[in-house]
């Protein structure tokens, strides 16, 4: 039985990824940065199907990060899949931004995914197994107006993601990433019915991706059936890249 780690978890896209897992029979550690309300919502719907436990830690933070993978491993044993789910937009001009701003949005979405890795890496090595998902955007690979450096953490990512599977593959541990698309998130929930509509029509698919569909490419990606799959930025949206 693996043991699967999906970090922003507690809700979106990140509690999707985790009840695909779970609904393989995988043991799942849930995280989020504060909404313990709500991890402990996630937890309770998962728990029927899975042997499951959540952890409050703001994984940018690279000492609580090591904390939270120390108490999830005394109960679990050690990672066997790592999702890189966590992490922030930001959507305004990159002039207008606070320096607070830039460093919180690369902190969310590049340290994140760099922290959590760094961690369980080791172990992984030592196994000479493991598989890490990087979840990332296709603004990571095409740029988008008004969200600079949302654009650049998740560049970030994806350079991360092809240069730990270069580095990692002697150790059969094999690193992709998933550059998403437009979805059905609370990301999005910014944007009034005409710019969702206009946003649409971009789309060759005509319409946005649900959550679902993003957890059975993660589960699909950490099967045996992606085994010679490595080092990819696959896009997960509808067409438009």
């Amino acid at each position: 039985m693996r043991t699967v780690l999906v970090t922003g978890s507690a809700r979106g896209i990140g509690f999707a990824i985790a009840k695909a897992f779970a609904e393989q029979d995988c043991r799942i550690i849930l995280n989020c940065r504060t909404d313990a309300a709500q991890l402990q919502k996630a937890i309770a719907e998962l728990e029927s199907i899975a042997d499951v436990t959540g952890f409050c830690a703001d994984v940018s933070d690279y000492n609580r990060c090591v904390q939270m993978i120390k108490q999830a491993e005394a109960r679990f044993g050690t990672i066997d899949v790592l999702v890189n789910n966590a992490g922030e937009a930001h959507f305004g001009l990159f002039t207008d931004m606070t320096a607070w701003e830039i460093q919180n949005v690369l902190a969310a979405n590049l340290l994140t995914a760099a922290n959590a890795s760094h961690i369980v890496i080791p172990s992984m090595v030592r196994k000479k197994r493991g598989c890490i998902i990087n979840i990332s955007s296709i603004w990571g690979v095409t740029g988008a107006s008004c969200e600079a450096m949302y654009s650049a953490a998740k560049a970030g990512v994806n350079g991360l993601t092809k240069a730990l599977a270069k580095e990692l593959a002697p150790s059969n541990i094999r690193v992709n990433a998933i550059a998403c698309g437009a979805f059905d998130t609370r990301m999005n929930h910014r944007l009034s019915p005409h710019e969702k509509n206009a946003f649409t029509e971009d789309i060759p698919l005509g319409r946005f991706g649900i959550p679902a569909e993003v957890g059975s490419l993660a589960t699909f990606l950490a099967s045996d059936s992606a085994s010679y799959l490595t080092g990819q930025i696959i896009p997960l949206d509808g067409g438009v890249v």
